[in-house]
């Protein structure tokens, strides 16, 4: 052993002894290595992150809970069909947000004319819509325990429910709404969700009306599973149209249209108009409306107009639609110009949309799916659907919308029935289509006629890279 050295050892190591100083170039080294080692593990996370967002970006990142003193419980019942509703809960998470409301999950409308018992979590992801909203509001699944009691004296004293004005400002909500009812009574109850905000108003509340829409309100996982699914079956034998076919038995009732029915039929759809009482107009000419535009297009009137536009005949037709008015008898002429004209029933075997089957708006919610997919997607109507995913179409990157114009195609339809040529036809119809393709326009404004205006979700111009 070497004593002289182990007793320097001792020293040191007591104190006695001067320590050693460390040699700068390991410490440089040290600290490069760290560096390097921080750097690697941040790139990871980048990429992870990256990868993250990019097969799952509709997952909600962890965002802070917004900080804010409620001013009551908003409770909203949303009304109409799967689109409608959809817009409405946009609309109510906007104006909740302005009112300093706590949201409780929305109620779908279920006694409708479809008779849809589904409710808000048997369509959409609930755990995701309440956390990808949580900087913006708070939302609960239900009314505490404690303010239930409080709920049953409003509804007793008819303090609870009422309908929102149509088209109303935020203003409406923030400065009549919020201090009279919500502030005064703790809970309040909108009967109705439709059409209830304005199309224009700050670009805060536009962006967080696409928050809602485009981020949070994201299908479950049942729902997506099989539309993803009838997206591969398509996609794998290449490109495909969705055409949102309303000649259906309820829009055909509701708008008064006729046009391509027998005189039996027409009764049919009269009776069942008279019977709905929330459908106001009810003597209707069918032939007057047609001529404005307003009908939903006959499956002979899709087909002339397709051909006229382009569209190839081995094409993937997609019908994104309920039953069809008339059945295969009525889409006969469709089917011979279109041979490769499927549904959902088509492709997929019967006890894969069993689950789905009695339930018209989880139906829906798959063609929803599926119209945002498609290469081209093609309304005969100017319904919630049409209007819906023509706006998320222009969010995904201004995807391919045939937006038809129908009063130009039944002028122009009627008149080739008669003398017009097929050359000079297909001329005209393309013109009128020229600018109608789903390409980034602004919205037409007019305060003083918002029915008539251009509708905020078909053009949601303020969240759009123009």
């Amino acid at each position: 052993m070497d004593f002289k050295n182990e007793k320097l050892r001792q020293s040191a190591t007591m104190g006695g002894g001067r320590a050693r100083k460390p040699n700068p170039y390991f410490a440089m080294v040290a600290q490069a290595a760290l560096a390097v080692a921080v750097v690697w593990v941040f790139c990871v996370l980048l990429v992870h992150v990256s990868h993250s967002r990019r097969f799952y970006a509709d997952a909600p990142l962890a965002t802070p809970l917004r900080q804010y003193y409620s001013n009551g419980y908003l409770i909203v019942s949303s009304n109409g069909g799967l689109n409608q509703m959809r817009s409405g809960i946009c609309d109510m998470v906007a104006v909740a947000r302005y009112m300093n409301a706590t949201l409780v999950v929305p109620q779908l409308d279920n006694t409708s004319l479809w008779q849809d018992p589904s409710k808000f979590e048997d369509i959409f992801d609930v755990n995701h819509f309440i956390i990808s909203l949580r900087d913006e509001i708070e939302i609960v699944k239900e009314i505490p325990p404690d303010m239930q009691q409080i709920q049953i004296q409003l509804e007793m004293a008819k303090h609870l429910s009422m309908p929102p004005r149509s088209w109303s400002d935020i203003s409406y909500y923030t400065d009549q709404i919020a201090p009279q009812r919500l502030k005064k009574n703790k809970i309040l109850h909108f009967e109705k969700t439709d059409n209830r905000l304005a199309n224009n108003g700050p670009i805060e509340m536009q962006k967080l009306r696409c928050k809602a829409n485009y981020n949070a309100l994201k299908f479950t996982s049942p729902i997506e599973k099989i539309g993803s699914r009838i997206v591969k079956i398509l996609r794998d034998k290449g490109e495909f149209l969705v055409l949102h076919l309303r000649y259906e038995k309820d829009m055909l009732a509701y708008t008064g249209c006729n046009e391509g029915c027998s005189v039996e039929e027409a009764n049919e759809l009269q009776t069942l108009r008279y019977s709905v009482p929330w459908w106001k107009k009810k003597h209707i000419n069918s032939t007057s409306t047609r001529l404005q535009g307003l009908c939903p297009m006959t499956p002979e009137e899709t087909a002339l107009a397709l051909k006229a536009l382009g569209v190839d005949r081995e094409t993937q037709i997609y019908i994104a639609a309920g039953d069809i008015y008339g059945g295969e008898k009525r889409l006969a002429s469709l089917r011979a110009a279109y041979p490769n004209l499927v549904k959902k029933e088509k492709l997929l075997p019967p006890y894969e949309l069993l689950p789905f089957k009695n339930y018209s708006s989880q139906m829906a919610a798959i063609d929803y799916m599926v119209s945002l997919e498609s290469d081209i997607f093609f309304p005969t109507y100017g319904g919630n659907m049409a209007r819906l995913v023509e706006g998320h179409r222009r969010y995904l990157g201004f995807k391919k919308t045939i937006q038809p114009n129908q009063k130009a195609l039944v002028n122009l339809i009627d008149k080739y029935r008669k003398d017009l040529n097929w050359r000079e036809f297909e001329a005209g119809v393309k013109k009128a289509h020229a600018n109608r393709y789903g390409n980034p326009v602004r919205r037409r404004v007019m305060p003083e006629k918002p029915k008539e205006e251009d509708y905020f979700w078909s053009n949601p111009q303020e969240c759009l890279l123009l």
